[in-house]
């Protein structure tokens, strides 16, 4: 059971520059696969000139280096920054205060804490319990899609606000704040985007401190009565001194933000890929069973996410290439999810794939993406709806999708679809 994937429509691989200013180049990272290609075939440790920096791009280095904690942290300390001249450099996270080392970006033994807060309350069980709310949203949403007629802009009418109405709600926040949930969630990820300067990054960690003070509000209140929510749990966790209040608000800020991002980047690739191949739409409209293994081939094929960071604490080797204490990693799991020697037909979409999980979207290890039941079960209802909903649903010929610009996610921020309803 095999469909092609739509056509690369950018350079070979062999035409991509190995330079410092590929790492910003908008045009490589529109379509990245044929640079992650020649990173894994020529240089899967890439030390990238003029920078401290190395790009890991094969499947089992990338796994070698999430097994080794004590040699590559999480703690999210640099970043890539655009300079005034336009060429990068790394950005020092410290300039933003503190709150950059919490659940995603935390190191045992405080990751494990962290994680045993707000785990129990991410399991598949409480996922599935959610699932009417999640199709309610969906409802709302596909309401507002059929009232735009037969030319719908999906990005921001259903795969952008029903993730952020989910995780809001998830947490414990106000159903009318929703809206700024959602801008909040988008706009975090514009810090790891790679082409900003130094001066728009501070700004843009200035905006983002309303999440922040919006987030400590509502904890103060939840301290006072605790619910069941994220942020009940979190209050009784404080109440416990199992968490300090700093370390509450960069749970949420990182849940909000993973959780609103992600999926919002997973419904917008879905939907864009079946509007982009016909005969795999069938396909998949005639049997809503295909659908589950369809989710997991789209985000290892777009993963939301293009790669994450780590730190090297010490002196060490990867894959042959020595890396100095205080280099920064780019994990590069986009690169890793169409690593030919782990993934058979690696850029084809493979219904029947043997392993459909065995990739890297949702990271791996202790670090595996506690909202991954979540993101999964939001994109399943969101696309049996749209096919259930439609006889067919292509992209806008005279009105082309636009990408966020971003080295860090893969998300549309533009998304116009054709679409004939039932």
């Amino acid at each position: 059971m095999l469909v092609p994937v739509f056509a690369m429509t950018t350079p070979t691989a062999s035409a991509v520059p190995l330079e410092a200013q590929t790492v910003i180049d908008p045009e490589v990272w529109a379509n990245p696969y044929p640079f992650f290609e020649r990173l894994r075939r020529e240089h899967p440790v890439w030390l990238v000139p003029g920078l401290d920096m190395a790009f890991v791009a094969t499947h089992d280095l990338i796994v070698d280096a999430l097994r080794r904690i004590d040699d590559f942290s999480n703690h999210l300390d640099v970043l890539v920054a655009t300079g005034e001249d336009g060429s990068p450099f790394l950005f020092r996270t410290d300039e933003f205060g503190e709150g950059t080392t919490t659940l995603a970006t935390a190191d045992p033994p405080e990751h494990t804490m962290h994680r045993s807060v707000v785990f129990p309350e991410l399991v598949a069980r409480r996922m599935e319990a959610m699932r009417p709310e999640i199709e309610a949203f969906i409802d709302e949403q596909f309401a507002d899609a059929r009232s735009q007629g037969n030319r719908v802009e999906w990005a921001n009418t259903v795969a952008h606000p029903v993730p952020a109405r989910v995780i809001g709600r998830l947490i414990g926040l106000p159903d009318e704040d929703w809206p700024d949930v959602m801008k909040w969630a988008l706009h975090g990820g514009q810090l790891l985007a790679g082409f900003h300067t130094r001066e728009t990054m501070n700004a843009i960690s200035q905006e983002n401190s309303g999440a922040s003070r919006f987030l400590y509000t509502k904890l103060a209140e939840a301290c006072e009565d605790p619910g069941d929510d994220l942020m009940g749990v979190c209050a009784k966790a404080m109440a416990n001194d199992d968490i300090s209040r700093g370390e509450a608000i960069g749970t949420l800020t990182v849940l909000l933000g993973a959780g609103g991002e992600s999926t919002a980047s997973l419904i917008g690739n879905a939907v864009r890929m079946l509007a982009d191949d016909p005969s795999l739409q069938e396909q998949i409209r005639a049997d809503h069973g295909l659908i589950d293994n369809f989710i997991e081939e789209a985000v290892r094929l777009e993963s939301p996410f293009r790669g994450h960071y780590r730190q090297v604490k010490r002196d060490c080797e990867l894959g042959g290439v020595s890396l100095k204490a205080g280099t920064t990693a780019f994990l590069l799991w986009s690169s890793a999810n169409r690593d030919p020697a782990e993934h058979d037909r690696p850029d084809e979409v493979v219904l029947d794939r043997r392993l459909p999980r065995s990739h890297l979207a949702f990271g791996r290890g202790i670090h595996h993406c506690v909202g991954a039941p979540l993101a999964r079960l939001e994109t399943y209802c969101s696309l049996q709806r749209l096919l259930e909903d439609t006889s067919w649903f292509g992209l806008a010929a005279d009105d082309p999708p636009q990408w966020e610009k971003s080295m860090f996610v893969r998300r549309h921020e533009h998304l116009p679809l054709d679409v004939i309803w039932n």
